[in-house]
């Protein structure tokens, strides 16, 4: 996966190989074989490829993450001081209301300074 998703941010961008392993001080052997999955880099040139990209390190592997995915048995679970709270439906609503009130109150009293 991480192969495609490295091949796929540099095509985006309209760059070879070669100009890529240039900016990043490496191979075009190395840039093949990451992108032909031969080859894995190290935490640092993940990293580094990351930033070259801007895009998050579980981008550039190719993992997708959404809160939309959670499963209906943990959609309702928080953690408050380090512990772990199953939330019914109502706690969850009545939450979000609060939270929408205390943000409401914060924009009005940053208006006032």
């Amino acid at each position: 996966m991480f192969g495609k998703q490295l091949a796929e941010l540099r095509n985006k961008l309209g760059i070879s190989q070669y100009e890529l392993a240039a900016r990043m001080k490496l191979s075009r052997g190395q840039i093949a074989n990451y992108e032909q999955g031969t080859r894995e880099p190290d935490f640092n040139t993940l990293i580094a490829l990351a930033d070259f990209f801007e895009v998050s390190l579980d981008n550039l592997l190719g993992r997708e993450w959404s809160a939309t995915k959670a499963t209906n048995e943990s959609a309702n679970i928080t953690y408050l001081d380090g512990s772990k709270e199953e939330l019914t439906e109502e706690e969850v609503v009545y939450l979000k209301g609060s939270l929408h009130l205390l943000r409401q109150y914060d924009i009005q009293m940053k208006k006032k300074l």
